[in-house]
């Protein structure tokens, strides 16, 4: 059965970049402004509060999990108030991964011990499909997502053969596994809250399964066992996008990823992502691109060239 979760990460290509052992102790706090790559970190002993910019504070304890796909500007501290002092996200990036970044009292052991990191997305498309993820996931219990983490920091430091791709597939299960864990019909309008919801759920299973389909409200409603403007408006609640414009999403996501791979000519990638000729899909890229499709490859073949 197809995986509209899977699919999203495939075609995001997450790729690991840094991580750091992170503690504090007595009076810290901490500013991060907005980093735009996804970031996330796990909880190894004590507890800090982590307040992201347009959310609520969260009080984070040993164990707990927390992913933001797109990073936009926190504060990290401890549980005694304190001045945060400012950090630049590039210039900690450019630090050895091996040690512990210090937060507040240098003396003693540390209060609170937190695994922490970045990556980027690799795919050309990495805004739009992230705008489908929640801004911030914070997940508890699920014991898998430590040991993962865990893992992507020993791949990181290691230099052993297949490296990047090990970090590369590691990387993948890390976001699959915190992102399931956050699957729920409480989480913010998105992917994750449309599989939460059975029937939507099961119209986006197919909707990914066959984008080449023609698609329609009332052929997906059917899919889904709802009437049309049931469908229509639990689809668009769940989602936060109606369902042609998901699907036009989805199609120029797959377009791009096709045409960035090379290969294929305009009529071939125009007939896997739904168009039933070259001349309409260029059309449809076009405006949803700002420049048609044989361009597109053109710059994207030149780019690759040494």
């Amino acid at each position: 059965m197809v995986d509209p979760l899977a699919d999203v990460i495939a075609l995001l290509r997450p790729r690991a970049v840094y991580s750091k052992v992170i503690s504090g102790a007595g009076a810290w706090a901490v500013r991060y402004p907005a980093f735009g790559q996804p970031s996330f970190c796990t909880m190894m002993e004590g507890d800090c509060v982590l307040a992201v910019d347009g959310q609520r504070p969260l009080t984070l304890q040993a164990g707990d999990f927390v992913l933001m796909p797109s990073t936009p500007g926190f504060t990290l501290r401890g549980p005694e108030p304190a001045v945060p002092v400012h950090m630049d996200p590039a210039r900690t990036a450019g630090q050895q991964q091996q040690g512990e970044l210090r937060h507040g009292r240098r003396k003693g052991p540390p209060e609170m011990r937190m695994l922490g990191g970045y990556f980027q997305f690799q795919s050309l498309d990495a805004a739009l499909l992230v705008s489908l993820l929640p801004t911030l996931l914070h997940v508890r219990g699920v014991d898998r997502l430590p040991v993962l983490v865990q893992l992507v920091r020993d791949e990181s430091l290691a230099e052993r053969a297949g490296r990047h791709l090990v970090l590369a597939r590691l990387v993948e299960l890390l976001l699959i596994e915190a992102l399931r864990g956050a699957a729920n019909e409480a989480a913010p309008p998105g992917l994750l809250r449309g599989l939460a919801d059975e029937r939507v759920a099961v119209a986006l299973r197919r909707l990914h399964g066959a984008p080449e389909r023609a698609w329609t409200v009332p052929a997906l409603a059917k899919e889904a066992a709802l009437s049309r403007s049931t469908f229509f408006e639990r689809f668009t609640r769940a989602l936060g996008v109606p369902p042609m414009e998901y699907l036009l999403t989805w199609r120029m996501a797959l377009a791009k990823d096709l045409l960035d791979q090379g290969g294929l000519p305009i009529g071939a990638v125009a007939e896997r992502v739904g168009y039933g000729s070259a001349s309409t899909f260029s059309t449809a890229f076009s405006r949803h691109v700002g420049q048609p499709p044989s361009r597109y490859a053109l710059t994207r073949a030149a780019s690759r060239s040494p």
